[in-house]
């Protein structure tokens, strides 16, 4: 199986710390919610978990809106975070640019930034009402993302990639929500993403889709048909 956290992207990265102003208030709210998520398991590092790498990332869009595509620049969790209990500003970076033709990625801050920030802009690209970005790892998602009608991007395309990023777009051509919508990684093991206007209401849709997801494993369970 293929390590998680490994950066597969060309990346200009600028280090130096990030100032609290403009970012303390977006840090809080991005940190609030990446709490949330290593309290559902989504988040994290584990020993018996993807060969003991960290797992999981999370950003959110900062100024100035729209941006351009390529440009959409948005604070990430750094690469190997997920298994840091106390984090805070210095442990998130600002990806500026990003280009997939490239497979390019410019950023600053004190850590470098997510091996999934080439997806991350994917995303942002697909509209500039997109916010935010949940990278989660679930399991019970990931294996049900067809029963539940999730969208997925093939196996063939690796996270981190400029294949996922491709993949990206294609989902949202095929007619995928550009708002806020959710998709499986077919290609990553447990690998599912959220995205949407905010980051409560990306949030609230991964819990929302975990409870179909528990409800369908329950009747499985029990054999029972939900209509």
């Amino acid at each position: 199986m293929e390590i998680d956290g490994v950066v597969k992207f060309e990346a200009d990265h600028h280090p130096r710390a990030l100032p609290p102003r403009p970012y303390e208030g977006l840090a809080g709210a991005l940190l609030a919610w990446r709490d949330v998520l290593v309290r559902l398991g989504g988040l994290g590092q584990d020993p018996q978990r993807y060969g003991g790498a960290g797992f999981g990332n999370l950003s959110a869009r900062v100024g100035p809106f729209p941006g351009p595509r390529g440009g959409r620049a948005f604070l990430i969790t750094g690469t190997q975070t997920g298994g840091r209990r106390c984090v805070a500003l210095q442990d998130l970076c600002v990806v500026r640019r990003y280009d997939a033709r490239r497979n390019w990625v410019e950023s600053e801050g004190a850590v470098r930034p997510s091996s999934e920030s080439l997806t991350h802009g994917a995303v942002y690209d697909l509209s500039p009402a997109i916010r935010c970005v949940l990278h989660v790892h679930a399991p019970l998602l990931w294996r049900r993302a067809a029963a539940l009608g999730l969208p997925a991007t093939p196996a063939s395309a690796a996270y981190g990639t400029a294949d996922m990023a491709h993949a990206v777009t294609h989902l949202a051509n095929a007619g995928m929500s550009t708002r806020s919508a959710l998709f499986a990684m077919g290609g990553h093991e447990d690998g599912v993403i959220a995205f949407g206007p905010s980051l409560d209401a990306a949030g609230a849709a991964l819990v929302q889709a975990t409870a179909h997801a528990s409800a369908l494993a329950y009747a499985e369970r029990h054999q029972i048909c939900l209509d």
